[in-house]
């Protein structure tokens, strides 16, 4: 299995014990002097928190035990949950599939947070996923046949809801305001053991894994300790609010190791009052492709600094393109407030909703603007754009270690590119050369070489002496999505 193997699904504070000495003779007044230094060292300043046992007293009714069950059919998504429906043992007589064709019944488990009085609660989409049959255990032992509200893959999230009243419940804190460093419990019944509290700290913000759709991840990272059946579970702050549900965990063995995940309560805020509402998620659409800006391509862009994500394809009749975004701009804000990563540009395009304006702060040919842009929903089909630039290729030739030839029509046809892409098909990459090492490939087409459009190794070559002392800029479209890459010509 893959070292860094993600699973949909953290380590255990370990206390540290000190051992202090004790002097029986010399000077008096040093030895009371050093008691007092143990004393004060021993005992902890009077805000310090010494037991989180009032706060799991508030979170731990609030947090239940997701029971699910479906019959054997194909598995779609999420090949490597930590809370799979398991194929009951063969072996046991009593537990055969039914005879008339029916597969044998798939059973899972999971954690999930009720977030109101009348019933709600929140779990992961990956727990009940295909469930034909959905209970919920209370910490009292009560038991209540769930109803599936609304289930959203992209953000892994799903809203159930039992008939009872007066129940305890968690309120959403805000997680923007979460801090890396700051302390935070989970909650959950790993491994079916029941209820179980971890403690630890957010150790990081706005992750992506890519494990589940991919598209809208925005995770909390955790090293408190979750395992399977932690999924859909809590993670609170110290004053017993949730700051997330547990989703993933990263471990080379499906073990904890101290790597986990958690969607943030925004997101699942923004996810549930939807689901709630409608039983659907809605999502705002710019129609970009983006990429992050690393050093070298802050430095071919001539940034003074590596900031804000650039675009490298704009949909033809998409808000982007009615709002005047250009290939090759680079979104600084969003709204005014600042966006460095892709992930967290999507994301804040995703949660506005349909039909509304936002500003786009850019920076196009040296110079800041100001775009308007009016979002439109985005299609369950559409999948956000995303791209890489890394790869494996073979071939030779010329400065940047390529050869092409001119793009035709049928060639653009073919590839699947749309009608009018004009550019330089590349046919073959010198392994050893400068743009394989820059992750070109063979049936590449380059589009542009330091911002000018190249249709011919004429193109290129004039293109290729503006790049002074910094590394080239290339435009390349690789099945339909396009990268910027920067190269350093060979002389």
């Amino acid at each position: 299995m893959n070292a860094r193997t993600l699973f949909c699904l953290t380590l255990p504070l370990m206390g540290l014990t000190g051992f202090i000495g004790c002097n029986r003779g010399g000077n008096p007044e040093a030895a009371n002097f050093r008691a007092a230094s143990v004393v004060s060292a021993a005992s902890p300043a009077p805000h310090e928190m010494q037991s989180y046992a009032d706060v799991v007293d508030r979170v731990a009714p609030a947090v239940v035990t997701v029971r699910s069950a479906k019959r054997a059919r194909p598995a779609q998504q999420f090949p490597f949950l930590l809370e799979p429906f398991m194929r009951e043992r063969q072996g046991d007589p009593s537990r055969r599939a039914p005879q008339g064709g029916r597969g044998p019944v798939q059973r899972g488990l999971g954690s999930g947070v009720i977030i109101s009085a009348d019933g709600y609660i929140v779990t992961n989409h990956h727990v009940i996923d295909g469930a034909d049959e959905i209970k919920v255990d209370m910490i009292n032992r009560q038991t209540y046949s769930a109803k599936l509200v609304g289930s959203d893959a992209p953000s892994d999230l799903a809203v159930l809801k039992i008939e009872a009243n007066r129940l305890p419940l968690l309120s959403l804190a805000d997680s923007d305001k979460v801090r890396v460093g700051d302390i935070c419990l989970a909650v959950g019944n790993p491994l079916g053991i029941g209820e179980t509290v971890t403690a630890g700290i957010v150790s990081a913000k706005g992750r992506y894994t890519g494990l589940s759709d991919g598209s809208f991840e925005d995770f909390l990272q955790t090293d408190a300790s979750i395992n399977q059946g932690n999924s859909g579970g809590a993670l609170v702050n110290t004053r017993g609010e949730l700051i997330g549900i547990n989703s993933q965990i990263l471990s080379p063995t499906g073990g904890n190791i101290g790597i986990g995940f958690a969607i943030p309560s925004n997101m699942t805020r923004t996810v549930v009052d939807q689901l709630t509402k409608t039983g659907k998620v809605r999502r705002g659409m710019l129609g970009v492709g983006i990429q992050l800006i690393t050093s070298e391509l802050a430095s071919s862009l001539g940034l003074t600094d590596v900031r804000g994500v650039l675009v490298n394809s704009v949909e033809p009749g998409s808000p982007a393109e009615i709002a005047g975004l250009r290939t090759g701009d680079i979104i600084s804000t969003v709204n005014g407030t600042p966006t460095n990563h892709p992930n967290t540009l999507r994301n804040r395009v995703a949660s506005t909703p349909p039909g509304s304006e936002i500003t786009l702060g850019i920076l196009r040919d040296g110079k800041e603007q100001q775009l308007k842009a009016r979002v439109k929903e985005l299609d369950a089909k559409d999948k956000a754009p995303a791209s890489s630039g890394e790869g494996q290729s073979n071939g030779r030739g010329g400065q940047l270690g390529i050869s092409v030839e001119p793009l035709t029509p049928e060639m653009a046809s073919r590839m699947g590119l749309k009608s009018g892409t004009q550019g330089l098909l590349v046919t073959s990459v010198d392994p050893n050369g400068p743009a394989a090492e820059a992750g070109i490939q063979a049936e590449d087409v380059l589009l542009e070489v330091n911002r000018t459009p190249v249709k011919s190794v004429t193109d290129v070559k004039a293109a290729l002496g503006k790049s002074a002392s910094r590394p080239a800029l290339l435009l390349v479209n690789r099945g339909g999505r396009s990268v910027f890459l920067t190269v350093k010509p060979q002389g």
